[in-house]
């Protein structure tokens, strides 16, 4: 109550924060009869000049009134639009580092272009993330026309781009590109081995553009560059060829809330006499068990033609929230290879992480980060939480005057999607344009199947037929049209209605059950009333709809009873409308909890990976490595003569003593430079006869001898940094069984995981020394000096590409004529494939 009266009183907090900035507008707005004055070779002198006063020192702030009515007036030029006040006020939040949440149609494309063009005069480049390619590619050629006028460079990231490519696009002023693409550069530049080969400059200013897709719906796919991995397919058709023998609620139980499958007691027994194994859950079998929980989820948890599709002999992921495919993105753990075992398609080879990164840590990498979108308010709590942003409502240019009516509920499914197609079949008949929101492609070709032989004409838009996406968007709001759509419903494209729809009621969005998220639901809905225009919108839901099935139908269904609601009939009712919104907070706070807990695992990799890639990133970029090298050389001898060191006043043992032999002669080759059968040497002695051998490969090498140095360095820290990642997932895949022991798992993670790390520093350590020591150099052409690449297939997964990448070997290594299984001639005990030859 106390809280309603503030309001009143005081405004509420967005309101006194619009009102804080509003003196800006008319600042930009006194301004504008002088600017309009300017001939147009004077606007790109004007940006030179305030670009000047950056570098001089003169904070953006202080700027933004000249240069927001610099680019409002060449948009005016240009584009023939000019930005209205409420746009200004959405560019200065955007300025600010903060979440513009702005209706469908109030032209949040316009917006982004006076903060950038401001934060581009610091000179260090500007990203525009968007949802995928085309609108990235449309976006900076119609923008583009503002930034030309403007005199500066503006440049867009795609997929299918060369890297000498996308260094060029890079190092424009302003950048366009997708979530993805931007992210993988990241991840790729960090497998780079030559500073020429980088393409991405520092992570400076971003907005995204429909942030809360980006940072919240794909916050819990991370970005991973993954090889292949070794290993048999052949276990995955095994298994799924018993899934049929096991039976619900006898063998397994489904939760389908968390999305996961359990095996019973029956289950586990039956499960062992069809595999004619021993105990299902003994090591040895481990992979067994894996493989049929898998394999169950793939059965009973992902559904053909809703939670991905099968093209040309592969399973194509589609997005739960915008209905789009994915290809290239693949589920992990041998999920995908399950359903590729369930759909009777070839099974790909299991894949090995080589670098991985989630969005939530990408972009809170950037120095500053603002976004905008149609429906963030919803989400405000995880956007301050997660990533320190502010969300900020814009008002409306014109109000809106949109109508959302109540939801209407039917008994069961037929009954809906009958009251659905006589819906459309009424407004089709009236002329008035409808756009259908769906949640799976099964159900847009349901209703299209219906409206077939009712002889309505009709689009349909979904994961398989979305080539032209933005093309059946734009035509939605044309009198007579019928457009189904699954989630995608073209976010980023403007439906523009069509003559006499006015009258009509403009578009009516017909949405056929709950989305989770009450945010997908909003987007929907901000398709129809765009600037002012007329529209309506109406939910069709049934008792047994996801939604109300998993979160609360018994009382719902309860109440209609009481109601005495008959076959066929709808009820409106705000108890039940309520119990659903409840409902849908339920899973929106249950999948906040499930990316929080993501992030809180990843922050751990993420201290890691900041390490690894800033000391591979001063690798590369150093023009002397021997320091390092040495200093590695000091660390590995403190350690491996640390045993001698404590043994007290009567010294080692024999065994001691000989141990400590063996590990000198294993890192370093050191029975090549001295006799270690004598007597033990001084940590001293030992790091002079190492710099013997480093100087006479120096003395070898001549000029190469830094790019030697380099090459060994970045192939043992990315070859042992493959394999932490590998070792990190292990861990995190056990972790939640600590808590059986009374610990805490993202403790115990924390703990485990630093443990490995620093065993992945000293192997880095280790294993360079190993090389560098035994390195033989031979004459070889010219050409072959440089990086030999050797194609290898990688996965891109969490982005919607595959590419190859490379394998640097510059150098031959002699190696020593043996076995890989047979004993290491080092000394070491290993075998050599273990030890010398990995």
């Amino acid at each position: 109550m106390f809280g309603f009266l503030a309001k009143k009183l005081f405004g509420s907090k967005n309101q006194r924060f619009l009102n804080s900035i509003s003196p800006l507008v008319e600042q930009i707005n006194s301004l504008e009869p002088e600017i309009e004055q300017l001939e147009d070779r004077e606007f790109p002198s004007r940006i030179a000049a305030h670009r000047q006063e950056v570098e001089q020192g003169r904070s953006l702030d202080d700027l933004l009134p000249q240069v927001f009515a610099l680019v409002r007036e060449a948009a005016r030029r240009t584009v023939d639009m000019r930005p209205f006040d409420v746009q200004l006020l959405g560019g200065v939040v955007l300025h600010q580092g903060r979440i513009a949440e702005m209706k469908t149609g109030e032209g949040k494309t316009l917006v982004a272009t006076m903060p950038l063009v401001l934060n581009a005069l610091s000179g260090k480049g500007v990203h525009l993330i968007t949802v995928n390619d085309y609108l990235a590619r449309r976006d900076a050629e119609w923008m583009g026309r503002v930034y030309s006028f403007l005199g500066l460079e503006v440049g867009s990231i795609s997929h299918g781009m060369s890297d000498e490519e996308r260094k060029q696009a890079y190092a424009s002023d302003i950048v366009y590109g997708t979530n993805n693409e931007f992210g993988f550069d990241y991840l790729r530049d960090h497998m780079k081995f030559y500073p020429h080969q980088l393409v991405q400059r520092e992570l400076n200013y971003a907005i995204v553009d429909e942030v809360d897709s980006v940072l919240i719906d794909e916050a819990r796919t991370p970005l991973i560059i993954s090889g292949p991995a070794d290993g048999s397919t052949a276990m995955y058709k095994e298994v799924d060829a018993i899934i049929p023998r096991l039976k619900r609620d006898r063998d397994y139980t489904v939760d389908e809330k968390a999305k996961s499958v359990t095996l019973t007691d029956d289950g586990v027994v039956r499960c062992e006499q069809i595999l004619k194994i021993d105990n299902l859950f003994d090591p040895k079998n481990i992979s067994y068990q894996h493989h049929v929980l898998q394999a169950l989820k793939a059965h009973e948890l992902f559904k053909r033609d809703a939670d991905y599709i099968v093209r040309d002999g592969q399973v194509i992921i589609v997005d739960e929230f915008t209905g789009r495919i994915m290809p290239g993105r693949r589920y992990s753990d041998g999920l995908h290879q399950a359903l590729e075992a369930k759909e009777r398609v070839r099974v790909e080879a299991e894949n090995q992480t080589l670098a991985s990164i989630t969005f939530q840590n990408f972009f809170r990498m950037y120095d500053k980060l603002a976004g905008m979108t149609g429906t963030a308010d919803t989400e405000a709590v995880e956007f301050k939480e997660i990533y320190n942003l502010d969300v900020n409502v814009v008002p409306t240019h014109k109000p809106m005057i949109r109508t959302d009516h109540p939801d209407v509920i039917y008994r069961t499914q037929k009954e809906k999607y009958d009251a659905i197609v006589e819906e459309i079949r009424e407004l089709y008949t009236r002329g008035q344009p409808v756009l259908v929101g769906t949640t799976s492609i099964d159900k847009s070709e349901y209703i299209a199947e219906n409206l077939k032989k009712l002889r309505i004409p009709h689009d349909v838009l979904n994961a398989k037929h979305h080539e032209k996406e933005a093309e059946i968007i734009a035509q939605a709001g044309e009198k007579g049209r019928v457009t189904i759509a699954t989630n995608m419903a073209g976010r980023g494209t403007d439906i523009v209605l069509g003559q006499g729809v006015r009258e009509l009621g403009g578009l009516h969005i017909l949405g056929t059950e709950r989305h989770e998220s009450r945010r997908i639901d909003n987007q929907l809905r901000g398709r129809s009333g765009r600037q002012g225009d007329p529209g309506s919108s109406r939910f069709y839901l049934a008792l047994d709809d996801d939604l109300l099935r998993l979160f609360g139908s018994d009382r719902i269904s309860g109440l209609m009873n009481r109601v005495g609601v008959e076959e066929g009939q709808a009820i409106e009712n705000s108890l039940i409308s309520r119990a659903i919104e409840n409902a849908q907070h339920r899973v929106e706070e249950h999948n906040f909890s499930i990316r929080k807990q993501l992030l809180e695992f990843d922050d751990v990799m993420n201290q890691q990976r900041e390490v690894i890639y800033t000391q591979r990133r001063e690798i590369m970029t150093l023009q002397d490595v021997e320091p390092m090298i040495q200093g590695f050389v000091h660390d590995l001898l403190e350690d491996i003569l640390a045993p001698v060191e404590e043994a007290g006043k009567d010294g080692p043992d024999q065994e001691t003593v000989q141990g400590v032999k063996v590990r000198l002669d294993e890192v370093f080759a050191l029975r090549r430079v001295m006799d270690l059968d004598q007597a033990l040497p001084s940590q001293e002695e030992a790091a002079e006869k190492v710099q013997e051998i480093l100087d006479a490969l120096k003395a070898s090498a001549g000029e190469h001898y830094q790019e030697i140095l380099r090459f060994f360095l970045l192939e043992s820290l990315d070859r042992f940094w493959k394999e932490h990642l590998l070792n990190m997932d292990y861990l995190k895949e056990g972790i939640g069984l600590r808590g059986y022991g009374q610990k805490n798992p993202k403790q115990e993670y924390k703990k485990e995981g630093f443990e490995l790390f620093q065993e992945l520093l000293y192997l880095i350590k280790e294993n360079t020394l190993k090389s560098l020591c035994r390195v033989r150099l031979q004459e070889a052409p010219e050409q072959e000096l440089q990086h030999q690449e050797e194609p290898d297939r990688l996965q891109f997964s969490g982005g919607d590409e595959t590419a190859a990448s490379t394998n640097p070997e510059p150098f031959r290594r002699e190696s020593p004529k043996v076995g890989r299984n047979d004993p290491c001639p080092c000394g070491s005990g290993k075998k050599y494939k273990k030890c010398c030859g990995r």
